[in-house]
């Protein structure tokens, strides 16, 4: 029984190392296998302590005494209860493989900080804060190879080219800045116990860090260390210690630098660097935190409506979809607000954003009682305190911060509850065949938890790889995935909808073009029933439909209402208004030109399309659309005028401009279809059409 204790205790400490670890052949490579990897150490760490329990192995059971101990398990109960009467507690318990959250690996979370608590001893911190120095140092070594690899358009093996923002190991840019923000107080905590050439790699690893992080060009992450590091030097520069004059000097040029930054932060917003970039465009009339206020602001307004209750974990995209405005937002959907206070907040309601504030608070408490004590971990757990309290302003809990953070959580209330004059004591008398028993049927979760959805998982992403050169293995392959039954169905389903929509219909016909069409709509169909509270299906369904093939009748009954819950869950997506002018207009075509019947479906369109520039008069594309519309109907004085209003509210958009170029290039108005095949030109360089048009017209201009 003490090797399989001293293997219980390698489990709990194992998934420091998952932030490194990533599997190619899957779908969401960098995040999926983090997820079934943590679950599946849960689920064999819980397994192990009810074993060793029931065989008579004692444990601390009197650190649960403690009241501060119980906020992550008072904040999991009242997650699970505000997901039963939430939205759907199915979606909220499993979320999904590009998330990986969810009530589950919530549970993996704060199982782990109390499996922890009962079991490790006083150097558990001290591991713990090493194994994630060196992976945090780990982690910013690839991410700047990664960036390396990337400006120099070359590639080497196992690293994974970056779309985007550099997002590392974790795929992410805001996720890996969050992680090391954390990492590399950590480091620095750890570095002098090393002897020097260690301690020097170390410090190398937290500099990579630190560059890692600039990286990133994560800019809640930066502006939370630079508020840790402010508020450090402030309070070094009046407190009484031999470094005062040390931290008086450094916090003056701290101040002189960001008074610099600010001055010239015009120039700067332009500069090639994108982190400084980033920084300097940092305004209310920048798009991103434009975006970023108006969620806050309308899905605040939206959780007040269920204030106790909230809408269940993975649900912050129901609120979201009602205030969705594509004049304010650039991103189309939102499963988080990227602020995690709101984010529990309406999930979980006051309590839970109560819970969560409580629980940051607690662990800011017991890092300066570790000040208090001496502690030469204090002054840094401080400092990753501080760094998760403002960067969580801007960011949101992954499987991976959320787990090191109660780990480190767990570590200080080892020494700041435990007494040493108390030994481990045994909760029941030894039950050995009940205890075997009891842990094998634990570790029978691991098939409905990993390997059924880690099937599906594989299927999806074979599905994607065929889904042009055999679309009968695609959509065999799609069928064998979600007769798993997993919670893999919805993802299936926007994979489906992408492929159609991206590849298969332009590059398909015949028979290959309808059998896509046929299982795509099969399976957006069946979510479209389990699902109904999900705009994004409803919308993808309604598109797919409307893309049928020409030797192929749609389901129109289908098809209504699917634009019906569209409107009624998000009235303000531009497709479905869209959709429904084009189907009046399909309908006046059937008919003769200039017949009454032709002309009264072009109002019909009209109509639709001006109900939606009202509802929405600052969006430029509809102004095009309506423009165009008008002038097939031959009024080409409101289309003129409907037109402008496109141009004075256009802003940087390369669907809107190619909607402006064919509505200018119809009407010939030559100077401003130029500004708009510019704009593609610039917003897509690898539009030859659009580069040829734009030259010919400059070509004529000049010849005139």
């Amino acid at each position: 029984m003490k090797q399989l204790a001293k293997w219980y205790e390698w489990v709990l400490l194992l998934p420091v190392v998952l932030p490194l670890f990533f599997v190619q052949g899957m779908m969401y490579p960098l995040l999926a296998p983090k997820t079934f990897a943590l679950r599946t150490l849960g689920i064999l760490a819980l397994s192990l302590f009810v074993f060793l329990v029931l065989r008579g192995q004692p444990f601390f059971w009197d650190r649960l005494r403690h009241p501060l101990t119980w906020i992550p398990g008072a904040l999991l109960v009242l997650a699970y209860l505000t997901s039963l009467i939430g939205v759907d507690f199915y979606h909220s318990f499993w979320s999904t493989f590009e998330r990986g959250d969810g009530l589950l690996t919530l549970s993996v979370c704060v199982g782990y900080f109390y499996l922890v608590l009962l079991s490790a001893e006083k150097p558990w911190l001290s591991h713990l804060l090493r194994y994630a120095a060196w992976v945090g140092s780990g982690a910013a070594v690839y991410l700047v190879v990664q960036w390396l690899v990337t400006i120099s358009g070359g590639t080497i093996p196992f690293i994974v080219k970056a779309n985007g923002r550099i997002g590392g190991t974790m795929g992410n840019a805001a996720f890996l800045a969050a992680y090391l923000g954390m990492t590399f107080f950590a480091t620095l905590a750890v570095a002098t116990e090393y002897r020097l050439r260690w301690r020097r790699i170390l410090m190398a690893g937290a500099a990579l860090q630190f560059f890692a992080i600039v990286l990133t060009a994560t800019r809640g992450t930066m502006l939370a260390l630079l508020g840790v590091a402010g508020t450090a030097l402030l309070y070094g520069a009046f407190a009484t210690h031999p470094y005062r004059t040390a931290a008086r000097k450094m916090l003056a040029l701290l101040i002189v630098g960001c008074t610099l930054f600010l001055l010239f932060r015009a120039p700067l917003s332009t500069a090639p660097f994108e982190p400084i970039r980033r920084l300097a465009s940092i305004s209310l009339s920048d798009a991103t935190v434009a975006s970023r206020l108006f969620v806050w602001r309308t899905v605040s307004e939206e959780a007040l409506k269920r204030p106790l209750h909230g809408y269940g974990a993975e649900h912050i995209d129901v609120p979201f979809d009602q205030v969705y405005d594509p004049s304010i937002i650039s991103e189309e959907w939102f499963d988080r607000s990227h602020n995690a206070y709101l984010d529990y907040a309406v999930q979980y309601g006051i309590g839970g954003l109560l819970l969560y504030l409580g629980l940051i608070a607690a662990f800011i408490y017991m890092s300066v009682q570790l000040v208090r004590g001496q502690s030469r971990y204090g002054p840094f757990l401080l400092g990753i305190a501080g760094t998760i309290a403002i960067q969580n302003f801007f960011v949101f809990d992954t499987a991976m911060t959320l787990w090191l953070f109660l780990m480190l959580f767990a570590g200080m209330a080892i020494h700041n509850v435990s007494d040493d004059s108390r030994t481990r004591t045994v909760l029941f008398s030894p039950r050995p065949v009940i205890g075997v028993l009891a842990g094998i049927a634990i570790l029978t979760l691991v098939v409905p938890v990993v390997i059924q959805p880690l099937r599906a998982n594989l299927l999806a992403f074979e599905a994607y790889q065929y889904q042009i050169v055999d679309v009968a293995r695609t959509a065999s392959t799609t069928e064998r995935g979600v007769g798993l039954a997993t919670y893999a169905d919805l993802e299936f389903g926007y994979n489906a909808y992408f492929m159609y929509t991206r590849e298969q219909v332009r590059r398909l016909s015949g028979a290959d073009l309808r059998t896509a069409y046929v299982y795509t709509v099969a399976l957006l169909n069946h979510n479209f029933e389990k699902y109904p509270y999900d705009a994004r299906t409803a919308m993808y369904l309604a598109q797919v439909i409307s893309l049928a093939p020409p030797d192929v009748t749609p389901d129109t009954e289908l098809l209504s209402s699917a634009l019906e819950r569209i409107l009624r869950l998000s009235p303000k997506r531009s497709q479905a208004w869209y959709i429904l002018a084009n189907l009046a207009l399909d309908r006046a075509n059937a008919y003769p030109a200039k017949s009454k019947e032709r002309l009264a479906g072009y109002a019909a369109a009209q109509d639709i399309l001006a109900r939606y520039v009202a509802l929405v008069p600052h969006l430029s594309q509809p102004h095009f659309v309506l423009a165009q519309l008008l002038f097939a109907s031959g009024d080409t004085v409101a289309a003129a005028e409907e037109a402008e209003k496109g141009r004075e509210t256009y802003r940087e958009d390369l669907d809107t401009a190619k909607r402006a170029v064919v509505y200018y290039e119809t009407v010939f108005d030559l100077p401003n279809a130029a500004f708009f095949l510019s704009e593609i030109v610039r917003l897509d360089p690898s539009n030859e059409a659009a580069r040829s048009d734009l030259e010919t017209i400059r070509a004529h201009e000049q010849s005139q």
